[in-house]
Formats: C-alpha cells, structure tokens, sequence
C-alpha cells in the first residue's frame, strides 16, 4: 500500500516547493478530484460490491464518480475560502488520511458516534490500532499533502471578481450534480433507497458531516451544571430484613453467538457451564459502541429516542441505589465509565500498581483483589460493585487473555486484522471469552463464601457485540439501524447465591430464550435490590415475572391464565 502511496504523491512532492495557482478554484477542484480518487477506496469497493464493474453498469458507475467529485467540490467550495483554505485543508488532509486507513482495513463508517469513540478512545485503546500502515496513511496521504497545500502561492483576485468566480464555479457544479442525477435517476433511486450505507464511506464528506453534527450535538448538551436527581425516593422496604450483596459485571465486546451456553459449537464457557447460570440467549444491546451503551445501560429512559448528552445531564441506576442506601462502587479496567460513575466512588484498575494481576496488560481478574476489604468496611446496607471488563475489545484480541487460555489456535497476532484469516481472528476472539468465562466463575466463587450472611448475585451484561471479518467488517460502531446483529445481540449471564430470594430459577430458565434488551437493565436491577421508588418500572423487570411471591400473589388473586411468563 504504501509503495502505491509513494507512487501517487511522488510528482506532485517533486514540484511542491514552486507549486503556485492563479486561483482558489483550481486548487479546489484539483483537491476534490484526489480525494476522490485517492481517499475513497472503501467507497468504491463497496460500491463494486453491489455495482460489479461491467459493461450493464458502466455508465452509472462514472456517473457516481462525477458525482462524488462535484460534490466534494462544492462542499469545499462553500467553506474554502482565501483565508481557510490553506488551515481548513493541513486540517482535513490528516483527518481524511485516517479515516481512509480506518474504512479501508477495518470497513468502519465514520458519523457523529464514531468521532465520539475516537475522542473517547484512551492511550492505550490507542495502541492496540496502531500500526506502520497507519503512520504511511497519516505521513503520505495527510502530512504530505497538508505541506503541499502549506507551500501554494495563491494568487486571489480582488474580492468582488473572486465572489463572482466561486459563484460561477459553484453555479457549474450544481448544473452538473442536478443534470447528472436527473440522466440517472432510476438508478440514484434504486442506489439511496437499497444502499443508504453506502454514502457514509464518501470521504471526506462524510467526515466533514460527522465533525459538524457532533459539535452541534455537544453545543446543544445540557449537561453542564448539575445533574437532574431521578429516584431521589428510592428506599428499601422495612420487610426486607436481608442484605444483598450484587456484583455487576460490564463485559465488553461479547457476542451472545460465541458463548457455548447459548449453544456455540466451541466450549468457550466451560467453568460458568459447572455453576447454576441462567444464560440470556436473546439479549440486545441499546447500542454498538461503549460510550453509548453504558450511559443507555445505566439511563432511566431507555433506548427508544435515547440521547447520550441527555443521559449525562441527569442521574443514572448507580445515584438511584444511593439514595435508597447502596453502597455503590465502581472498578474499571476498560477506558472509563463513560459518565456512568461521576456520582459514585470509582477505581481505575487499568495501572499495575492497583491491579495486581498485570502481564502485557493488566487483566479483569485482578479486579477482585481487595474486594473483601471493602466489603468489611461496609458493615450497614446492601453492597453493589461494578467491575467495567476490558473483556473482547478489540482489534488486538490476542492481547485479552494470558498465554494458558490460547486453546482456539493459529491466532491472530495483530491489530491489522485485514492481514489475518477470519478463522484466526475468531480463534482470538474465542480465546477472549473463555478468559471472560474464568474472570466470571471467579466472580461466581468470590461470592459463594457470603452466601451466608447476604443474598449475593452476579448479573453480566455486555455493552455491545463485534464483528468478526463477516461481510468485510470488523469491530463495532456502526449506526444501530444498519448494523449487523453481530453488533448489537450480547452475552448475558445471572448467577444467584442459595440464600437470594425471591427468584424462580424454574421459571428464570423457562424464559432464558425471550427477547430482553438494555432496555431491561434498570428495572432488573432495581428489582434484584427489592428497592421501591417512582421510577421502577415492574413491566421492564425480568425477574419480576419469575418471582416466587409474584407468581403466588397473581395465583391467590386470578386464574392461572390470566398470569402470562
């Protein structure tokens, strides 16, 4: 790659130190033709996916390319200007160079979410997608052509010449963008109608659309100044005379499909198959990427119509258990809570110096290290813990496990994916999870010896699936309603201690297969806790249906038929 890179840029360096236009709209319309023809490999092996190249499609196909280049072309030329143009395109260039190396090898989009990922993303999320092809993107096709533009001796004409010029220069395009889709017109329809997925790989347009949404959506945040309080009459009854003791595990990146509980043909669950689980088999996530779902996870308000910066601007499950007298506390080994836990008492085990269980990098095990401690410190109320995994992320997937639980082999052994077999980057995968399913058996044993003093649980949700290399992408992030199930259908597993009541594991496995969602997690949690408050919603509980006293109150008040599991 970098050598076609070396190929294409070589000319143009050759002459970068004299490089000089007469005006703004030449040097636009030089720069819209290389972008794309240079940066839009992604699109355009998309596009042959569903267009292949032959004599049928000829004509649509350079339609689209004349298209694509009008656009950028007028897109730049509404917001390039001689002032912005030189700052404005050393800006886009590099931006453009990484969102190119991202959709090429990973075929990742890039919108508002994504770019939110990416400033979320922390160093050393940073240094699982570093690679030397990455820096060839960002030095050949974003610093190489920033210094170039850097170098341009434009020659403005007076201002009112040069409006009148862009104007016309604009004028053209948009004759040519209205001719060109009317020529086409059914096929255009057919394109947007079947293949909206494909405009977000237009690079950078696409881009230059994701930055100006997100910034207006993080203009438009109302989470500046304090939180909104939700719950804040959220209290244990008096009939509950039993502590419990819950730990709440965050997995990241699971996939419902590579658990052997749910029926996976590999044995990648082993050590929780030996315990009493209840495996959710149908469960779906309100999102495909962290820094959404765990604010969803943890909302109130649900998936439907959910807004990240709302989330933030109010409580979450964690303020509503302290207020009803939780203690609370979060460990994490991902990147971070993502807001979740701003009001509760937090630990970052990503650092060997807290995690005592730390190789190439530190592992969820060593999460459980201390834990007693703070238990014993805890004498009065109910004890919620949150361990946030850093579980399957990905896409150095070799890296989530110690060498011992390397069963699934050959593996793949680095972060460019693209470079791998599928088989190898599933071995990986797999190799992940039956690690997950020893840091939950552990969790599972930590809590056995409390049985007799709490009622202790164990409730595993992942935030969001992956994707393994099934249709050409990888990772996570795509928008939800155009993203494969592999993305949104996530491992969920409960565990419950002798003494926790009042569940019906009978019924809990009778319903095992039924379709829950992140939707569900608030209310199940409230109600594990047996903590009342306006905000429980009964309906969106799923151990409600099962319990023991539900079950025996409907059965004394009603005919059987009318109680529906």
């Amino acid at each position: 790659m970098s050598q076609v890179l070396q190929t294409v840029f070589a000319p143009v360096a050759a002459v970068a130190p004299d490089t000089k236009t007469r005006s703004s709209v030449l040097a636009i319309l030089i720069v819209s033709v290389l972008f794309t023809l240079v940066y839009n490999l992604a699109f355009f092996r998309n596009i042959f996916d569903q267009y292949p190249l032959n004599a049928n499609n000829a004509a649509f196909l350079t339609s689209l390319l004349l298209l694509l280049t009008s656009v950028n072309a007028l897109v730049l030329g509404l917001i390039l200007t001689k002032f912005t143009l030189k700052p404005v395109l050393m800006l886009i260039f590099p931006l453009a160079a990484g969102a190119s190396y991202f959709m090429n090898n990973y075929n990742v989009i890039i919108d508002s979410v994504m770019i939110q990922n990416v400033i979320a993303t922390d160093s050393r999320e940073t240094a699982d997608l570093f690679s030397v092809e990455l820096l060839a993107y960002i030095g050949l096709l974003g610093i190489l052509p920033a210094v170039i533009v850097y170098r341009l001796n434009l020659r403005c004409h007076p201002f009112r010449i040069e409006l009148l010029q862009r104007l016309k220069f604009l004028g053209v395009l948009l004759v040519v963008i209205v001719a060109n889709v009317m020529l086409m017109g059914g096929s255009y329809a057919s394109f947007v109608r079947e293949h909206k997925v494909l405009r977000y790989y237009a690079n950078p347009l696409s881009l230059i659309y994701a930055a100006g949404l997100y910034v207006d959506e993080q203009l438009d945040s109302t989470a500046s100044g304090p939180r909104a309080v939700i719950g804040g009459d959220a209290r244990i009854p008096l009939s509950d005379h039993t502590r419990e003791l819950v730990i709440m595990v965050v997995g990241e990146a699971a996939r419902a499909d590579h658990f052997s509980l749910n029926g996976y043909e590999r044995e990648t669950n082993p050590e929780l198959a030996r315990h009493d689980v209840v495996s959710y088999s149908n469960m779906y996530s309100c999102a495909t990427s962290t820094a959404l779902s765990l604010p969803c996870m943890f909302s109130q308000n649900g998936s439907e119509g959910f807004d990240v910066n709302e989330a933030k601007s109010e409580e979450n499950l964690l303020d509503v258990l302290q207020h009803a007298g939780v203690n609370v506390l979060w460990r994490d080994n991902n990147s971070d809570s993502k807001g979740v836990a701003a009001g509760t008492e937090f630990q970052d085990f990503r650092s060997a110096e807290v995690n005592p269980v730390c190789d190439v990098e530190c592992r969820d095990v060593g999460m459980l290290s201390g834990l007693e401690e703070y238990i014993a410190s805890k004498p009065d109320s109910d004890i919620v813990i949150v361990l946030h995994q850093m579980g399957n992320h990905g896409p150095a997937y070799f890296k989530r496990y110690p060498k011992d639980f390397e069963i699934f082999t050959p593996v793949c052994e680095t972060n460019q994916l693209e470079a791998c077999s599928q088989q190898e980057i599933i071995n990986a995968y797999d190799n992940a999870v039956l690690y997950t399913d020893h840091f939950l058996a552990r969790v599972i044993e930590f809590l056995k010896p409390y049985d007799e003093t709490f009622s202790t649980a164990m409730f595993y949700m992942g935030d969001h699936g992956e994707s393994l290399g099934e249709l050409g992408i990888y990772l996570h992030g795509l928008p939800y309603m155009i993203a494969p199930d592999s993305q949104k259908h996530v491992a969920s597993v409960m565990w419950f201690g002798e003494s926790f009541a009042p569940i019906n594991e009978e019924g809990l496995r009778a319903r095992k297969g039924a379709s829950f969602s992140h939707d569900n997690y608030f209310n199940t949690v409230l109600g594990m806790l047996e903590i009342e408050s306006t905000v429980y919603d009964r309906s969106k509980d799923i151990l409600q249906a099962y319990s023991a006293l539900a079950t025996l109150a409907v059965k004394e008040s009603a005919p059987a038929t009318q109680f529906e599991l």
